[in-house]
């Protein structure tokens, strides 16, 4: 099976999602030592993330041949 081009940039997303869901993870976890608020919502941030890297992993699942969707899971439909 040849690797296309579509294959590389899904999994470099895949990658890339996964490592800043990480760090966002790391930042809204971090304590803060004043009390100014965060400028930035570093949850929703990671949820966002990690939801667009399943994204990618499912593009790479149908890449490699199997296919998703209604109606093709192992249970049929529901």
């Amino acid at each position: 099976m040849a690797i296309s081009t579509d294959m590389i940039l899904s999994v470099i997303g895949l990658m890339v999602m996964a490592g800043f869901a990480v760090f966002s993870s790391y930042r809204a976890s971090a304590p803060r030592d004043d009390m100014r608020p965060k400028l930035l919502p570093w949850r929703l941030i990671m949820i966002v993330s990690a939801f667009v890297a399943i994204l990618f992993f499912v593009h790479l699942v149908n890449i490699l041949g199997y296919e998703t969707g209604p109606g093709k899971g192992l249970l049929g439909r529901f």
